[in-house]
């Protein structure tokens, strides 16, 4: 299995740029696809965007298409959200998810790093 440990979340405001990150531990992960969730305060925990671990595929929410962008390092195992243009809306806890590519479901995930926007 992957291990996941997310860093980079805090307090920002409305408009500022925050880049979080991923370390990435365990397998070879070329066999896995990557993916950033969210779960604001009293909703249900939404995937924002996802990539594979060459990077070359991605995917993101309607709700933050065009503002952010993920990214891997393969070299240093990471994997990266940027986030731009932030809104109060994203405020939340950031997760960071693995999935075999032949599979659904994401069998591993980070503890997690919390956004706080203000406006």
């Amino acid at each position: 299995q992957v291990q996941l440990v997310e860093s980079g979340g805090g307090l920002v405001q409305a408009g500022d740029s925050l880049r979080l990150s991923c370390a990435a531990s365990g397998r070879s992960f070329g066999e896995y696809a990557l993916g950033w969730f969210r779960r604001a305060p009293g909703k249900e925990r939404e995937r924002v965007a996802a990539i594979s671990w060459s990077g070359t595929t991605t995917y993101y929410a309607d709700s933050v298409k065009g503002r952010f962008t993920a990214s891997t390092d393969n070299a240093k195992n990471m994997v990266y959200l940027q986030m731009n243009s932030i809104k109060p809306e994203d405020t939340g806890d950031y997760y960071c998810a693995a999935r075999r590519t032949t599979e659904q479901q994401y069998e591993s995930w980070g503890q997690g790093t919390q956004v706080t926007v203000s406006s």
